[in-house]
């Protein structure tokens, strides 16, 4: 059966009529911390689940065990499923994550107020990826208030684990069995449908010198000064990566960041230990093994090529990984799901949402890993910089809140129908 024009305006109008209310669920929903580190986020799963049960949405609770929680570095997750299966056929997942990155500074609005300021709702997580909860939870409702003969099924996928890697959110759920749906759409933008996103390795680095006082260095061995000559290497890989281009758009080249370093113990005496964590971005066309493999090589000749002091110890290196994320690559059974987003993306906001890759990495690769045809498309503005996610002042023009809900709405009809 193909929907009709005045089912889409029906979608459409519900969603308007409950919008007031789907603004106050994702207050609530931002009013809870979830700051990942240090990852409690058992009590925001606890509180979704009490949200949806007003609307007969059941949430299955579904706790990681605590000492895999604690081993795998966060305090507490809870996974929540609510399935509203209509007949036979095939079943969407709607995924989004409620871990977050700690605030930071510099804001204007509390992070967690969820307060609304000329149309935009500020808070972290208004844009990534609290939101959807919001607009998957609302699509679903708006499209079973149709009363129509749907088929398949519709399973909301509430996971906390998407900041470090999603191995103990979705990745823990399809493993254990859990949910096997045919297809799945995960929380993101409105103006753009991804289909592709870059991979990531993450690894930690730590450095081994040897102390000594400041007042007669060359008795040890500084490994800071040995860290900055590894750094000045990895970083070199920069210009070498800018070579390296995708053809997948919306993604160019591979990228390396070091994001934190710590070491050393006191002003006055030479740093015999420094750690750094980094985090190096892989395009689709791209073999993890052999960038990891390059990465370690071009740290141990670093490391080899430093010269302590004479009589000093060599350095000592350390290389640990912590994260390898593959990349998104699109399978063919996508197309439907990108075609109705498409479609009905144009027909609501008026201009055309064109299908790309982006240069971040999210938890969507695990579904797509597994065979299961996804991609990613939500509530927010073109780019992430405009939100300010994961940075002061996370926002979310509500517009498009309403707006990318009904386009949900409308794809999940064509799809279940």
């Amino acid at each position: 059966m193909t929907a009709t024009a005045q089912q889409y305006a029906q979608l459409d109008a519900w969603i308007d009529a409950h919008f007031d209310e789907q603004v106050k669920f994702l207050q609530a929903l931002v009013q809870v911390p979830t700051d990942t580190p240090p990852g409690n986020n058992a009590p925001h799963a606890e509180r979704t689940a009490e949200l949806l049960a007003p609307m007969g949405f059941v949430a299955e609770k579904h706790t990681v065990p605590e000492a895999d929680v604690k081993a795998y570095g966060l305090e507490s997750i809870t996974n929540l499923i609510v399935r509203r299966p209509y007949g036979e056929g095939k079943t969407i997942a709607l995924n989004a994550h409620g871990d977050v990155v700690p605030p930071g500074e510099g804001w204007t609005h509390p992070p967690y107020g969820g307060e609304i300021h000329n149309g935009a709702m500020y808070g972290r997580a208004t844009a990534v990826s609290k939101c959807d909860f919001s607009t998957f939870t609302f699509a679903t409702r708006a499209l079973e208030s149709l009363n129509v003969p749907l088929k398949g099924g519709v399973e909301l996928h509430f996971t906390y684990d998407e900041e470090f890697g999603g191995e103990m959110g979705p990745g823990w759920l399809l493993a254990k069995g859990l949910t096997k749906p045919d297809w799945m759409i995960a929380a993101g933008f409105s103006y753009q449908v991804v289909t592709a996103h870059n991979g990531c390795l993450q690894m930690e680095v730590t450095v081994q010198g040897e102390m000594a006082h400041a007042a007669i260095p060359d008795s040890g061995t500084d490994a800071l000064q040995g860290a900055v000559h590894i750094l000045n290497a990895l970083h070199a890989l920069n210009t070498q990566y800018l070579q390296v281009t995708s053809k997948v758009e919306g993604i160019s080249h591979p990228y390396l960041n070091v994001g934190l370093i710590s070491g050393g113990t006191n002003t006055n005496v030479v740093p015999g230990k420094v750690s750094f964590k980094l985090d190096r971005r892989m395009i689709p066309e791209e073999n993890p093994a052999e960038v990891e493999a390059a990465i370690r090589q071009t740290i141990a000749e670093a490391a080899a090529s430093f010269k302590p002091p004479r009589g000093g110890h060599a350095l000592q290196v350390d290389v640990r990984r912590m994260l390898l994320a593959n990349a998104m690559k699109p399978l063919p059974g996508n197309q439907p799901l990108v075609d109705a987003i498409q479609k009905h993306g144009d027909q609501v906001f008026g201009e055309p949402i064109p299908a790309l890759g982006t240069p971040l990495y999210t938890d969507v690769r695990l579904y797509v890993e597994r065979g299961i045809p996804g991609v990613i498309y939500g509530a927010g503005p073109r780019t992430v910089r405009e939100s300010n996610a994961k940075r002061s002042d996370e926002h979310l023009v509500l517009e498009d809140l309403r707006r990318a809900t009904q386009v949900v709405a409308r794809t999940l009809l064509d799809l279940l129908q």
